[in-house]
C-alpha cells in the first residue's frame, strides 16, 4: 500500500447551523459563507485565530469567546489529482483518521458518506470514482455536537457532570465540553491527517502478533494473518515470517491454504520486552513475505515485543482477607511508578508536536507506567511506538469517563465498533499492558445508588471485543472497579485499586496513610506554576490577588468563574498552602513559591508512602505531568513545560534504587532502601541534619533484590522541625533525596533555607531561582 497526503491548505467555511441551510456542497458556490485558509490537520479555532478573526484563546478569559461556535457548522473543500496508477494497484480508499466529529462527505458532488465518531479513522473506497483528468473535490461538512447532543433522549440511568451532558451521546473527547482539568473547547477540524491510500491487488494485511508464555530460555509466540491475493493460488502460497532483535533472531514459513490463518512457534533464548528499570525494552522488527515459489508477491515489516503481561487482582481486600492488585510482566512482579496521561492540548491537532516532549518528561522521570485517561483521545502509533521503546507500561482506558452513558443497543452498537478499531490498531504494541472499560463510571454510579454492574458497556461490550481482538492482554471493567463482591457491603475501604482524591486536606492525614488500596491509579496536589508561566496566560491587571479572581477561576479550569463547579479550586490551593505554612503569602512570589513546595513535599510523600509498603502496595499513577492548557493545576510540569519544584522532588523518589525515610514510630524514623530492579545493588549512603550538618546515619549497603531492606534508624523528637538530607551513591553515581521532619506549620522563610541544600539539583530558572532572590 502507498499512500498519498491530502494534508496542507484547504478551504474552510463557517456560519451557524440553524440558520444555514446548507445542504449540499454546491450550495458553497452560490452566494455562501466567505472561505478562509485552513490547515489540516488542525482546528477551526486556530484557523480563525491565524485569519485574524479570533484572539488567542488559551490566555486570559478569551476562552468564552469560542462558545458561539458551539451552534456552527464547519465545511472544509480541498481539491487533488487523481494519483498516476502504477501496476499492481487495486482498489483505493480515502481516509480520514480525526474528524471532529458528526461529518459528511463529498467527492466531485457525490456523497461517500457519513461519521459520528471524533476517536477513531473513517474510511471510503473511492475506486472508480476519481476523475481520469483534472482535479477532484472533496467536501466534508461538519455540523454541531451540541445540537445533535440537544436532539437526544436522556434516561434517569443517565448521568454527567455539570457542563457535560452532551458528551453522553457525542463520541467526542469528553474534555473538550469542559472538565476540571480542561477548559470547555467544543471544537472542529480534519485533526489528524487525511489520505489516500492504493492498495496493492495483492497484500499482507496488518497481523496480530501474540506471546503465549516467555522466559529467558524460550518463547512460544504466534501470528494471526490475513492476506489479499488471487484465490487460484492458495495452497501455493507460503508466508515467510523473520524476526530480528540485536543478535537474536527467528524464522518460520508456514503454508497459507487459505485467506487468513493462524501460526505459533517457539523462539530460543528470545531477547524479551521489559517494562523500564526491570531489563531492556527489546523491540523485534518482523518481516513478512508472501511467496508464490521464489517469487515475493507482496511484504510488510511490522514491530513486536516478546513478553507476557499479567494483572492479578481480587475483587476486594481487607486486613482480614489481603487482597492483590499486581502487575506482571514475564511473570516478573513490577513495581509500578508513573503519571497519568492527559489531553496533550485544547485543539488535539497540536498533540503530535507536544507528545515527543510530553514523553521525554516521563523518561526523565523515570516512569514505568502510563495510564492514558479515559476523557481524552486515543493516541496514535507514534506515542506508543515510543512506549514500546522507553519500556513503559501503557494503562489504556476506553474513552468514557465521569458520566453514566445510555445504555440502548444504538450506543452499545457504536461502541462496539469503536472499541474494535481501537484494540485491533494498537494490540501489537508490547507496551500496551491493560485495557481498562473506563475512567471513575463505577464510581460515579455508586454516587447515584445504580448497581455498576448493570452497566452493559464495560461488563459486557468492551470484554467482549477485547477477548474477541485482543485476547492475551488483561482488562479492568472501570478504574476503581466496583466488584459485586464490594456492592454487599458498599466499603471503599475494601478497593484495592483506588483514586484517592478524598477531602484534599494535608497530604499526611488519614485520608492517605490509612487507605488499605494496594494500587494508587490516581492522586494530586496542587501548586502554581512559576510566575513567569502565569504573567504568560493571566492579563496584567488581573494578576493579584488570588481571592474572587475570574481569570484565576477560568484557569482552574472552570468555564463560568468563581461561581462554577470548579471555582472552588483556586481556594483548594491557598488552603493547603495554610496547611503546610500556617498562613497564606501576601505577595504572588511568595504565594507561587509556597503553593509549589505544598505541592512537591505531597507528591514525593504519595510515592514514599507506598514505596515503603512493598509489595503490600504495588503501584501509584499520581495526576498528572504536564497541563493541556496553561492553568493552576495538580500537573508538575506546566503547559509552557516549564517544571515546578514537584518535578524534582519526584524525579528523586522514581529512582530505581532509592533511600526513604518512614514516618515515625516510638520516637525513631527508620531508613529504607527500596530496590526496583532485578539486580542487587551495593553502595554506601549518609543521612544527615540539613542545619547542623551532623551526620545521623550511614554506610555500606548491600540491597534486596526487588524488594526493600531497612538501613536503621534514627532517634527524633516529636517536637522537631527538621529537613533531613540523604545521599546514596550507587554504581559510580550519586542521588539525593529529603525528609521533611515534623507538624506544620513551618516556616516559609525557615524551608527557602532549606531549599538552598537542594539546589544543586534543582532546575534552573525554576522556583529554586525565585526562593534564592528571596532570601
Amino acid at each position: 500500500m502507498r499512500t498519498i497526503s491530502l494534508n496542507g491548505t484547504w478551504k474552510l467555511y463557517g456560519l451557524p447551523q440553524r440558520e444555514s441551510g446548507m445542504i449540499h456542497p454546491d450550495r458553497l458556490k452560490d452566494g455562501g459563507p466567505t472561505s478562509l485558509e485552513a490547515e489540516v490537520p488542525g482546528n477551526v479555532e486556530l484557523d480563525m485565530q491565524r485569519a485574524g478573526r479570533l484572539e488567542d484563546p488559551y490566555g486570559g478569559s478569551r476562552i468564552g469567546e469560542l462558545k458561539k461556535y458551539e451552534l456552527y457548522e464547519w465545511w472544509y473543500e480541498k481539491e487533488f489529482e487523481t494519483p498516476v496508477p502504477r501496476q499492481g494497484d487495486g482498489r483505493i480508499e480515502l481516509v480520514f483518521h480525526g474528524v471532529d466529529c458528526l461529518a459528511t462527505y463529498w467527492l466531485n458532488g457525490e456523497e461517500l458518506g457519513s461519521s459520528d465518531n471524533m476517536l477513531i479513522s473513517h474510511m471510503f473506497d473511492v475506486t472508480g470514482k476519481l476523475k481520469q483528468e483534472g482535479a477532484n473535490r472533496l467536501h466534508i461538512r461538519l455540523q454541531s455536537p451540541v445540537l445533535e447532543a440537544m436532539g437526544r433522549e436522556y434516561d434517569p440511568s443517565m448521568w454527567a457532570m455539570d457542563y457535560n451532558w452532551a458528551q453522553l451521546w457525542v463520541r467526542k473527547a469528553a474534555h473538550g465540553f469542559g472538565w476540571d482539568i480542561m477548559p470547555r473547547a467544543v471544537s472542529a477540524g480534519l485533526w489528524r491527517d487525511v489520505e489516500l491510500a492504493v492498495h496493492r491487488e495483492t497484500e499482507i494485511k496488518e497481523p496480530y502478533f501474540y506471546t503465549r508464555s516467555a522466559d529467558d530460555k524460550g518463547a512460544w509466540i504466534g501470528a494471526l494473518y490475513s492476506v489479499q491475493a488471487d484465490p487460484l493460488l492458495l495452497g501455493e502460497l507460503t508466508l515467510r515470517i523473520v524476526g530480528t532483535c540485536g543478535t537474536s533472531r527467528f524464522e518460520k514459513c508456514c503454508p497459507v491454504h487459505f485467506s487468513s490463518g493462524n501460526v505459533e512457534f517457539r523462539v530460543d533464548h528470545p531477547h524479551l520486552w521489559w517494562p523500564r528499570g526491570y531489563g531492556a525494552a527489546n523491540v523485534y522488527e518482523v518481516r513478512m513475505e508472501l511467496r508464490h515459489r521464489d517469487d515475493v508477491l507482496a511484504e510488510r515489516t511490522d514491530t513486536f515485543g516478546i513478553r507476557t503481561v499479567e494483572l492479578i487482582r481480587s475483587e476486594t481486600t481487607s486486613a482480614e482477607r489481603p487482597g492483590e492488585f499486581l502487575f506482571k510482566v514475564n511473570g516478573v512482579p513490577i513495581f509500578c511508578k508513573g503519571s497519568n496521561w492527559v489531553p496533550a492540548d485544547m485543539f488535539h491537532s497540536k498533540d503530535k508536536a507536544r507528545i515527543p516532549r510530553m514523553l521525554d518528561l516521563f523518561a526523565e522521570m523515570n516512569c514505568n507506567i502510563v495510564r492514558v485517561w479515559g476523557g481524552s483521545v486515543y493516541e496514535d502509533h507514534d506515542f506508543f511506538d515510543r512506549c514500546d521503546r522507553e519500556g513503559f507500561l501503557v494503562w489504556q482506558d476506553f474513552s468514557l469517563a465521569c458520566g453514566l452513558y445510555p445504555q440502548t443497543e444504538e450506543f452499545y452498537a457504536k461502541i462496539r465498533e469503536e472499541a474494535r478499531f481501537v484494540v485491533r490498531k494498537l494490540r501489537n504494541h508490547p507496551s500496551l499492558a491493560l485495557w481498562c472499560g473506563d475512567n471513575e463510571i463505577d464510581q460515579f454510579s455508586l454516587n447515584r445508588g445504580i448497581d455498576p454492574a448493570l452497566n452493559r458497556i464495560s461488563r459486557e461490550v468492551l470484554p467482549a471485543v477485547v477477548s474477541q481482538c485482543d485476547p492475551y492482554r488483561p482488562y479492568l471493567p472501570s478504574s476503581p472497579y466496583l466488584s459485586p463482591g464490594f456492592w454487599e457491603k458498599k466499603d471503599l475501604s475494601l478497593l484495592p485499586e483506588e483514586h484517592l482524591w478524598g477531602p484534599r486536606d494535608y497530604y499526611k492525614s488519614k485520608y492517605y496513610t490509612e487507605s488499605k488500596m494496594h494500587f494508587v491509579s490516581e492522586i494530586g496536589y496542587h501548586g502554581c506554576p512559576d510566575v513567569e508561566s502565569i504573567k504568560r496566560f493571566i492579563d496584567a491587571d488581573h494578576l493579584w490577588p488570588w481571592q474572587d479572581n475570574e481569570q484565576w477561576a477560568i484557569h482552574a479550569s472552570d468555564p463560568i468563574g468563581t461561581k462554577g463547579t470548579w471555582g472552588y479550586r483556586i481556594g483548594l490551593m491557598a488552603n493547603q498552602i495554610k496547611e503546610l505554612f500556617g498562613e497564606v503569602p501576601d505577595r504572588l512570589e511568595d504565594f507561587a513559591l509556597a503553593s509549589q513546595i505544598s505541592q512537591a513535599e505531597a507528591k514525593k510523600f504519595f510515592v514514599e508512602m507506598t514505596r515503603l509498603k512493598k509489595w503490600r502496595r504495588t503501584g501509584i499513577i499520581w495526576w498528572n505531568m504536564i497541563d493541556g492548557w496553561p492553568q493552576f493545576s495538580d500537573a508538575v510540569v506546566d503547559y509552557y513545560f516549564n517544571k515546578k519544584l514537584a518535578f524534582q522532588y519526584l524525579q528523586n523518589v522514581h529512582r530505581d534504587l532509592c533511600v526513604m525515610i518512614d514516618e515515625p514510630s516510638d520516637w525513631h524514623v527508620r531508613v529504607v532502601l527500596s530496590n526496583d530492579t532485578l539486580e542487587e545493588k551495593r553502595g554506601t549512603y549518609r543521612v544527615w541534619d540539613a542545619d547542623s550538618g551532623e551526620n545521623l546515619l550511614e554506610g555500606p549497603f548491600v540491597s534486596a533484590v526487588n524488594g526493600n531492606i531497612e538501613l536503621g534508624r534514627i532517634r527524633i523528637s516529636h517536637s522537631d522541625q527538621r529537613m533531613l538530607l540523604i545521599r546514596w551513591t550507587v554504581d559510580g553515581q550519586t542521588y539525593g533525596n529529603h525528609y521533611l521532619l515534623g507538624f506544620p506549620a513551618f516556616s516559609l522563610e525557615k524551608y527557602k533555607g532549606w531549599l538552598k541544600h537542594l539546589g544543586g539539583s534543582m532546575p534552573s530558572g525554576s522556583v529554586m531561582e525565585m526562593g534564592k532572590s528571596r532570601e
